[in-house]
């Protein structure tokens, strides 16, 4: 019962250690990795999407720019639309403090002012420098 206790205990601290700074170092084997945190979005269709072609071409113009300008500024890690999502469009990987701070930059969005789009964030770790090939 005290092993278990103390096995418990160790959980608790461990994790309430990891989540209040954003980056950890984790060994396996003779690798040593660095795990960061960072903020996970799904794009999804939002509630108004009747738009005519004209004004869809415009306002996609407009959120690829806000994207643009999140990833120049730093603050956006990875974006890309999903092929064949149905309701999920897409998804971004901001590198920020927090979700609020994620929504709050993508509540900028043209697309989500618009509400062709909406969001949905969720915290995500990842190993520090990962790249896609």
């Amino acid at each position: 019962m005290k092993k278990l206790l103390f096995v418990l205990a160790l959980f608790i601290f461990t994790t309430s250690f990891v989540t209040a700074q954003r980056e950890f170092s984790m060994t396996e084997g003779d690798t040593t990795y660095v795990m960061k945190r960072y903020v996970f979005m799904h794009l999804m269709a939002g509630p108004e999407r009747s738009q005519d072609s004209i004004e869809v071409a415009k306002i996609q113009e407009a959120h690829l720019a806000h994207l643009n300008k999140l990833s120049e500024d730093g603050k956006l890690a990875v974006a890309g639309p999903f092929e064949k999502g149905g309701e999920y469009r897409g998804l971004l990987i901001f590198d920020v403090e927090t979700i609020e701070e994620a929504l709050q930059l993508e509540s900028e969005d043209p697309a989500i002012k618009a509400k062709r789009l909406e969001m949905q964030a969720f915290y995500w770790w990842g190993a520090k420098g990962t790249k896609l090939p």
